[in-house]
């Protein structure tokens, strides 16, 4: 876990306010917690201003929860001064193309959030809005870090053991065995500095654990991910995934998005089961209550809200693109992540490691 201090770095990040299915009220809550608990963050709202402002100005003067020790014993400026907002009077809805969205609609939140990060005025971007469109403004934006063939969209999963990396959940439907190498490249780099796990493990998911298994796509990705010096165990099937046998499981895209979906189902299937069994009988509501904080705890760890989204590895620039039903903890937890990712100048980690790698393929 994520476990940095107070930096002397200023750290600026853009957060479409515009984006999401209770915009912009949770983006601007969101935001505020995370300025209580970081004061070396500064936030750039991208949005409609009047609503923006609206929003600012009733979260501003009630007591955010998270006040963390170092803001109070800081001699820090107000919230107010660590808050700017840009005017954009365009958003890109979830029903709009997202390649046609950004190309039409260039004075969309998300687009010039990732404008902001292009020109060096932000050094990362938020959205909870179309997860195409924010990914698609990050990559024609920020561009692809040197060496990346493909960016991917990584997020992260429960397991028995420990907190996974999947990665990619999407981007890329369709992918060659060298980008699934370096998708498992990129997220062992985070996985070590985000989650603090020491040469993590990566497996390849696939229909069975036999080197031979799979189609054209893994079995030549096997053979990289064998011949490199990461910490590479094999083959993970898909009953493998939750187990925690793998820090680090790569995929292609279309696979990933499958898996993610069917995951997200099969929880909210377990839960309305729960629910309706527990209402059946008086013994079993009373026995619920009492284990209501145990529920809790495990509904905490099932969603993404302690990681506030997935990360959009491989461009050149920090993007972290959150569920469009995120709360306002799960935005406070993603300007963490980005925090986190700019001070441990993770994207250049990145770039020498595919640099490395590539040099020594070549050799």
């Amino acid at each position: 876990m994520i476990s940095i201090g107070m930096s002397d770095r200023i750290i600026r990040i853009a957060v479409d306010t515009m984006g999401g299915d209770n915009a912009p009220d949770v983006l601007v809550e969101g935001s505020i917690v995370a300025l209580y608990a970081y004061p070396d963050v500064r936030i750039t709202l991208v949005g409609d201003k009047k609503k923006t402002e609206d929003s600012l100005n009733r979260f501003e003067r009630s007591t955010p929860p998270g006040k963390s020790a170092e803001f109070l014993k800081s001699d820090t400026l107000s919230i107010r001064d660590r808050i700017r907002i840009v005017h954009a009077d365009e958003v890109i809805e979830m029903s709009d193309s997202p390649a046609k969205a950004i190309r039409t609609k260039k004075n969309s939140s998300v687009v010039v959030a990732n404008k902001l990060c292009r020109s060096g005025e932000e050094d990362a971007v938020i959205s909870a809005g179309n997860t195409g469109a924010a990914m698609a403004s990050s990559l024609l934006y920020m561009g692809r870090l040197k060496g990346v063939m493909r960016p991917a969209i990584l997020g992260v999963l429960p397991s028995k053991k420990n907190t996974i990396a999947v990665l990619d959940l999407g981007a890329n439907p369709d992918c060659k065995p060298e980008h699934l190498y370096q998708f498992g490249v990129m997220a062992s780099i985070y996985v070590s500095n985000v989650l603090s796990y020491s040469n993590p493990r990566v497996g390849l998911l696939n229909i069975g654990e036999e080197r031979t298994k799979g189609n054209e796509l893994t079995t030549n990705a096997y053979g990289l991910f064998e011949k490199s010096d990461l910490n590479f165990i094999g083959n993970v099937e898909g009953r493998d995934v939750f187990e925690g046998i793998a820090d680090v499981v790569v995929c292609d895209g279309f696979v990933g998005n499958v898996l993610l979906k069917v995951s997200e189902s099969v929880f909210n299937l377990f839960t309305h089961k729960l629910k309706k069994k527990i209402s059946d009988k008086f013994l079993t509501k009373a026995a619920a209550m009492i284990l209501k904080p145990v529920f809790s705890e495990i509904k905490l760890q099932m969603t993404p809200e302690d990681y506030g989204g997935a990360q959009l590895l491989g461009v050149d620039g920090v993007s972290i693109i959150c569920h469009g039903n995120s709360s306002p903890i799960a935005i406070k937890n993603a300007v963490r992540v980005a925090r986190h990712l700019v001070l441990e100048e993770v994207n250049d980690q990145i770039k020498s490691e595919i640099s490395k790698k590539s040099s020594e393929r070549n050799e």
